[in-house]
């Protein structure tokens, strides 16, 4: 499971006033631009937010529950794009996808390893092979032996390849930049892409060997 964000269109301050209009009383030179004292000219729900060392960007969250035997799509969450919402968009993906009896294991990068999401996983029965993100503040909510087990060095492996399912709804899906305004109906447009990507992605295996 992974997750990342989707570009929203320019900025205007929440007084209204665009990017660039005559605005006297208000000088944003050298000031910080937050969700706060600016929002989308165009769709209200997108928040700024940035990832790693990029410019920070009106966007949405796009958050993908991937099997990881397959490749294929199991489920997609588009939310506002806040520091909470890929664990809680993660949870929540696990939650619905609930099924059988046999225990389940999740695989993430770093941004999942704190106590609330593992505690989640472990409530839901699913076992977090999540990636330990040790610093001198804190450290991992992953344990020592749980990092040991071979199934855990398979899921940190495979869950790479969610990026690939990135990669397609970016270049493939033109979804690099957005064209729809509102989560619900970007919502949408994830879903009927990810439903794409899981019939050429189905066509790949069941192809024949050549």
């Amino acid at each position: 499971m992974d997750s990342g964000s989707r570009s929203g269109t320019g900025a205007a301050d929440l007084k209204g006033r665009p990017p660039g209009a005559s605005n006297p009383e208000v000088n944003w030179h050298g000031e910080k631009r937050s969700n706060e004292t600016h929002q989308s000219r165009t769709d209200p729900e997108a928040r700024l937010a940035k990832k790693g060392r990029q410019a920070a960007k009106l966007c949405y969250a796009g958050h993908i529950l991937m099997e990881n035997r397959s490749g294929l799509v199991v489920d997609v969450e588009v939310t506002e794009a806040n520091g909470r919402a890929e664990r809680e968009a993660g949870l929540q993906m696990l939650e619905r996808e609930q099924r059988g009896k046999r225990r389940r294991t999740v695989g993430a990068d770093k941004g999942y390893d704190t106590k609330d999401f593992v505690r989640g996983c472990r409530d839901l029965e699913v076992t977090p092979h999540v990636a330990q993100n040790i610093n001198p503040q804190h450290g991992s909510a992953i344990d020592g032996r749980t990092v040991t087990h071979l199934g855990y060095v398979v899921s940190q492996r495979l869950r790479k390849r969610v990026e690939e399912i990135f990669g397609w709804w970016k270049t493939v899906a033109g979804g690099r930049k957005l064209r729809y305004i509102g989560r619900r109906k970007n919502q949408l447009w994830a879903e009927l892409t990810s439903t794409a990507f899981n019939l050429v992605r189905l066509a790949n295996l069941t192809a024949p060997a050549a």
